[in-house]
């Protein structure tokens, strides 16, 4: 039974992760900062620090085999002014896990990424892996250069590395904008989005955390940059008729003109939130399918389900 260490385990994607690992038969090692949040999936626990250049990984990494690394400082709107912060956690951070997991004989190392490091949208094609890089943003920035760090130390060393690149993730525990649009389908309310015609793509954390299972032992995975998604792009229109479909709700869409939606979203300080539900941003899942011979085991709509049923009995339906 090989043993893999899952880093942010208590996150976001750690949860599932952990479980989808277990029921593959690996001994999972959970690294939290806080034991009492270690998802009961995992088989045994590891307590680090903030993660930074300076967090002490050996302990930690005894007799761990594969290493999957999700910990992050999170993208938040507006927070330009925490670049450092950005880098500390998911550049030097990185940087460190990765050479610690080199000198303690991890065979493979698998980054969670961001599309963010190809930018922020996409006009007449996907984005794809090959793509000169282009972030915009320090959180987009510090995920490039997480990426370059993790890839010099694999070159560098016997350990093999593999690094996704995700979209817009949703599931249990969502939050921010599509936690939001959630909400707004729940209560009815209406939605100035009906003329929006852009293109998304997203990703559930059941699709996420069956790639990253992939990726720790493919042959075909080390030293590559993978794209992910659920295999499908929608508007957000369409989104928004999904959700309301799996919420058995009504969704009220008034068609109003984009240029109104961008200057109203400007006068309110809320123009990068308007430009996320109305731009197009989409990522070319062609490499991934053929490379790995993979393909999204749960369909978008069974995603949204499943989130809606979180959102249901998780007291999620409270307003913000």
């Amino acid at each position: 039974m090989s043993r893999v260490i899952v880093t942010g385990a208590s996150g976001f994607v750690g949860g599932t992760l952990c479980g989808v690992l277990s029921r593959a038969g690996y001994r999972v090692r959970a690294a939290v900062r806080d034991p009492r949040r270690a998802p009961p999936e995992a088989a045994e626990t590891a307590t680090v620090g903030e993660l930074g250049a300076d967090t002490r990984w050996h302990d930690s990494l005894e007799g761990v085999e594969l290493a999957i690394h999700l910990a992050a400082r999170a993208h938040v709107m507006n927070d330009a002014g925490s670049a450092d912060a950005y880098r500390e956690a998911n550049a030097r951070g990185t940087l460190n896990f990765a050479a610690q997991c080199a000198q303690a004989g991890v065979r493979r190392l698998v980054f969670l990424s961001s599309v963010k490091v190809n930018g922020e949208a996409t006009a007449e094609r996907p984005f794809s892996a090959l793509d000169p890089p282009q972030p915009q943003d320090p959180y987009g920035v510090s995920k490039c250069e997480g990426e370059k760090f993790a890839m010099q130390v694999g070159e560098q060393s016997a350990m093999e590395v593999a690094i996704v690149r995700a979209p817009l993730m949703y599931g249990p525990g969502v939050k921010a904008n599509f936690l939001r649009l959630m909400r707004w389908v729940d209560q009815e309310r209406l939605l100035p989005l009906g003329a929006v015609a852009n293109r998304r793509s997203l990703l559930s954390v059941w699709n996420l955390c069956d790639l990253l299972r992939v990726l720790l032992t493919h042959p075909q995975a080390a030293g590559r940059v993978w794209m992910a998604s659920d295999g499908e792009d929608v508007s957000t229109p369409e989104l928004v008729r999904r959700m309301a479909c799996a919420m058995q709700r009504r969704a009220r869409l008034v068609p109003v003109p984009m240029a109104l939606l961008r200057a109203v979203g400007g006068a309110f300080g809320r123009r990068a939130e308007v430009m996320r539900l109305c731009g197009s941003l989409t990522v070319d899942l062609s490499a991934t399918r053929e490379g790995l011979g993979w393909s999204p085991p749960t369909t978008m709509n069974e995603g949204l389900e499943r989130t809606v049923h979180w959102y249901r009995s998780a007291g999620a339906t409270r307003g913000l």
